[in-house]
Order: structure tokens, then sequence, then C-alpha cells
């Protein structure tokens, strides 16, 4: 499904606020998306089609623009990561492990 593009950002952001649960999970994740794009436009003559295509119809011209209409279409999906408490345990772990190792 094309997406007419009548503002400045299409899908609107509130959609896509919902699809992750943060702005900055939002950003990294269609930025990585868009250098996937980029990389099999790029490569297009190259006849190598080890990346994944678009998977959206898109007006857009603009890998970051057809990256956000897929994570709208729920094509793409935030993978949920390791809780900050997660990682302040392991920091601790890491860090105890450290010591004893000094004091051996």
């Amino acid at each position: 499904m094309a997406w007419q593009h009548d503002t400045m950002m299409n899908p609107p952001i509130e959609g896509l606020l919902d699809r992750a649960d943060s702005k900055f999970r939002l950003v990294t994740l269609g930025a990585r998306r868009a250098r996937q794009i980029n990389s099999y436009f790029g490569q297009l003559g190259d006849g190598l089609g080890t990346i994944v295509p678009p998977q959206v119809n898109s007006v857009a011209r603009k890998p970051l623009s057809i990256a956000f209409e897929e994570i709208a279409a729920d094509k793409i999906v935030a993978v949920e990561g390791p809780s900050l408490e997660e990682i302040e345990a392991a920091e601790a772990a890491a860090a105890a492990d450290a010591a004893e190792l000094d004091a051996d």
C-alpha cells in the first residue's frame, strides 16, 4: 500500500511511536533498515541479491521514508533488548569477576 505524502512526516510520528517503546529505538530501527534498503538499491546492478528488498510499495524514493512505511505497516518489528536492571546486574557481575581476578 503506497502512502500519499501530504505532510512533512508520513506516516505520522504518533503512529510510529506505537510500534517502538522509545524514540531512540524507533530512530535506530529506521536507520538500520534504511541502510539495508540503500544497500539493496546499490547492489541491484551487481546481481548479488543478498539484501531483503523493500517490503512495501512506496511512492517515496528515500530509504528512510520507505523504512518508516515498513515500520508503520508492521513489516519491521522492534526487538526488545535487555532492561536497565539486567544491564546493571551484568556490569556488577563483571566488576566482581574483575576484582576477584585482581585479588589472585
